[in-house]
């Protein structure tokens, strides 16, 4: 039986085919390595999302998102420029920008907008399902991709992570359990992120993200993705070693998103 997830990989497959009908995907990996080469990175030098997330303390993925496909709406009203510079001057260490239009209602434009406003590096979060999204990701602006693991097999895995190296992008890999750590940890990812989520059925457990910790070296980025609301929950992870924590729907539905940012690193 097919998941909401099997559904949008497939909805996002066709949305790349309708895409590479209007600019195919030749031209557009000649722009991704054009922009790659113009770049002053070395081999070995730590990528802009990579060095936010390491900074001391725990660190914010904070994201501009419309809507999504277990709570419908979130915000009605969606000034996501103005957003994304509230979160950088309150603390966030990064952008987290939906690009996914006919769940999440996002838009590759978002992203391209808030990468030129903020100074910070940003995410592209979207169902990658293609290398095509990863060249659309370097142009428009993204420091980092989010590559899935349950909706990839271990050998696009390790072609698109490979992918992202070379083009300077970093990738946030998502896994849900032991299994997709593991798949992670195989293609070499240095960022890890655990979705307390599951996103076959939208169901979430809190503690997920702790349970899976003890798997993934020191030296690989943690990321807790999902089910943090308040600074308490902050508090537990920072006490189980987690690098940083991807917050969306808590902070989208918050009034004062400053305060809302604040309060979560401890600040008020």
């Amino acid at each position: 039986m097919s998941t909401i997830l099997d559904t949008i990989a497939e909805a996002t497959k066709e949305r790349v085919r309708k895409a590479k009908l209007l600019v195919p995907a030749e031209s557009l990996r000649e722009q991704a390595f054009a922009l790659a080469a113009g770049e002053s990175f070395a081999e070995g030098d730590i990528l802009p999302f990579e060095a936010a997330l390491r900074k001391e303390g725990i660190s914010l993925i904070c994201e501009c998102k419309k809507a999504s496909p277990s709570k419908g709406i979130i915000a009605e009203d969606f000034p996501y420029l103005q957003i994304a510079k509230e979160y950088e001057k309150a603390g966030a260490s990064a952008i987290s920008v939906l690009t996914e239009p006919q769940w999440f209602l996002g838009d590759l434009s978002y992203l391209s907008e808030i990468a030129k406003e903020v100074s910070i590096p940003c995410l592209r979060k979207d169902f990658t399902v293609d290398e095509y999204m990863i060249y659309e990701a370097k142009i428009a602006g993204a420091s980092a991709v989010l590559l899935i693991c349950s909706i990839l097999s271990q050998e696009e895995l390790n072609r698109y992570h490979a992918l992202c190296d070379e083009l300077h992008l970093s990738a946030l890999v998502e896994a849900h359990d032991e299994s997709e750590v593991d798949m992670a940890l195989a293609a070499g990812a240095r960022i890890i992120g655990v979705n307390n989520r599951d996103l076959k059925n939208f169901h979430v457990d809190p503690s997920n993200c702790l349970r899976l910790r003890k798997r993934i070296p020191d030296g690989v980025i943690f990321v807790a993705e999902s089910g943090v609301h308040t600074r308490e929950d902050v508090a537990v992870l920072e006490k189980e070693n987690v690098n940083a924590i991807l917050i969306g729907e808590a902070i989208m539905k918050s009034c004062e998103k400053s305060t809302f940012v604040k309060n979560l690193l401890g600040q008020l």
